[in-house]
């Protein structure tokens, strides 16, 4: 997995690329660290993200959380229909911001 990311004024872009899973999962827990501070506005660019596994969904709602603490927003852009089910299932499409 590869990870691009794009700081625009307070909206931070990220970009992961491939599988977020078990193994990628701490790479992108590692780039929304530090990468959040300071952010008004998340957004989450799936458009080349085929998979997000549970250990994904940990790293994403946990980010949110501390986001949503510090009185910033998350939102998703360009989900898949495998990871829009996955969020439907699970019932996160009512927690994260989804266009």
């Amino acid at each position: 997995m590869g990870i691009r990311t794009e700081r625009n004024g307070n909206e931070l872009i990220v970009e992961p690329v491939g599988e977020i899973n078990i193994l990628t999962a701490p790479e992108l827990e590692r780039t929304l660290s530090g990468a959040t501070d300071g952010i008004e506005l998340l957004t989450m660019d799936f458009k080349e993200c085929d998979y997000v596994s549970s250990a994904g969904l940990r790293v994403l709602l946990a980010t949110y959380k501390i986001l949503k603490n510090n009185k910033a927003k998350m939102r998703f852009i360009n989900v898949g229909e495998n990871f829009s089910e996955v969020l439907e299932n699970t019932g996160l499409d009512a927690v994260f911001d989804i266009e």
